[in-house]
């Protein structure tokens, strides 16, 4: 049987201080659409052989302390919808849900 593959490509441009200016990517099945620039990214990925999680967070000096703030809640709510996809614990899920509803009230965050 034939391995499917798919690229992802990020691209960070980086000033002389070796802070972000700019960060790109795309995908191999982006379907056409052209390659996105944004301001920050957190990127996990598992490593089993340590059991840790490897991560990568950054951000440009663009990005505003708000948009952090937004940032940080649709990834933390993004993740409890995963938790529930992954392992099936809805209920851990729906107190990480309370925790990002409390996250955004504490942020002043408008949902």
């Amino acid at each position: 049987m034939a391995t499917k593959k798919k690229d992802i490509n990020i691209t960070v441009e980086l000033d002389d201080q070796d802070i972000p200016e700019r960060i790109v990517w795309d995908a191999s099945d982006m379907g056409g659409s052209d390659a996105a620039t944004c301001r920050a990214m957190f990127l996990s990925m598992w490593e089993p052989e340590n059991k840790d999680t490897l991560k990568l967070d950054l951000w440009t000096r663009d990005m505003t302390i708000d948009e952090m703030k937004i940032f940080f809640h649709q990834t933390l709510v993004t993740m409890a919808d995963t938790l529930t996809q992954a392992t099936k614990e809805e209920q851990m899920a729906e107190d990480m849900r309370d925790f990002c509803s409390y996250f955004a009230e504490k942020m002043e965050i408008i949902e």
